[in-house]
């Protein structure tokens, strides 16, 4: 078994925080630009299923794991819970901006869909792969400022507090896998995640991209224009995709784990941000 990196002394904590309640978000809420607006809504369309599929996956493996590791479910399980109502919330807003989701609903349920039927460890390792997905993404979030400039401060502060436990979490998933194959022999554990990340990161890339280009329809705004300027906006500036590549690779690497870069400085900026915006309101 390869040997987990996650530090000792990691406190998962679920904050429980409620965001863009007062549904005084604005149509474009980033910075008036409908591309990146479109970018993030794409994503929390993804995220009450996915997250949903994720705790489903990972508490499959819970019995048996060791102390601390199962205490790490625990608050992983917890904290992917209030993400999940964070965004159902978020979504509404995104609806009542005249926004119709169910392309993306359908391009998500088909992406589950495939793990039908399939053994557990399939799930759990593709999982895996989104968690590292979702952790980069996090990561990149916080470090550049620019990524998130210009939006509303309800939603600045739920994107912020979402990628904070985000790298909270990021080896809890791993660290199950880890354990559920720890009787295997090393290469075929690296062969399965490492083919489950190529397939996943197919998916998960061409469902945004279809996701992010239906929004943008809605806007009127279609032709190959729109989709060079989405390229420009993953790839070029701000960039995001371009800047997590090499991190993507990473994963492939023998002896990967998501605590190798220990970002956990990151999580405090975060909070120091988000804070300030936080409205306690009943859901």
């Amino acid at each position: 078994m390869a040997k987990a990196t996650t530090p000792a002394d990691l406190t998962i904590t679920p904050r429980d925080r409620r965001f863009a309640r007062d549904g005084r978000v604005r149509r474009w809420w980033l910075n008036d630009d409908p591309y990146a607006t479109a970018f993030y809504n794409a994503l929390s369309v993804t995220f009450p299923k996915g997250e949903g599929f994720f705790v489903d996956s990972v508490r499959r493996f819970r019995d048996g794991t060791p102390p601390k590791l199962e205490r790490e479910i625990n608050a992983f399980i917890k904290q992917e819970v209030l993400h999940t109502r964070e965004h159902v919330a978020f979504n509404r807003h995104v609806a009542d901006q005249g926004y119709d989701t169910t392309l993306l609903d359908r391009d998500v349920d088909a992406a589950l869909a495939l793990t039908r039927g399939r053994p557990p460890i399939g799930s759990l390792a593709a999982t895996c792969a989104l968690e590292h997905f979702t952790a980069m993404l996090a990561h990149a979030l916080i470090a550049d400022s620019r990524h998130l400039e210009g939006a509303d401060p309800q939603a600045r502060a739920l994107w912020l507090w979402h990628a904070a436990e985000e790298i909270e979490h990021k080896g809890v998933a791993y660290d199950t896998w880890l354990h559920a194959t720890r009787d295997w022999p090393r290469f075929r554990r690296w062969w399965v995640k490492s083919l489950v990340m190529w397939l996943t990161s197919w998916q998960f890339l061409k469902g945004r991209a279809r996701g992010m280009a239906e929004l943008l329809r809605q806007d009127g705004l279609t032709g190959p224009k729109v989709w060079a300027r989405m390229a420009w906006y993953a790839f070029g500036r701000p960039g995001m995709a371009r800047k997590m590549a090499g991190v993507w690779l990473a994963y492939f690497l023998p002896g990967f784990h998501p605590w190798k870069h220990d970002d956990r400085a990151l999580i405090g900026l975060a909070e120091s941000d988000y804070e300030a915006a936080v409205m306690p309101q009943a859901a």
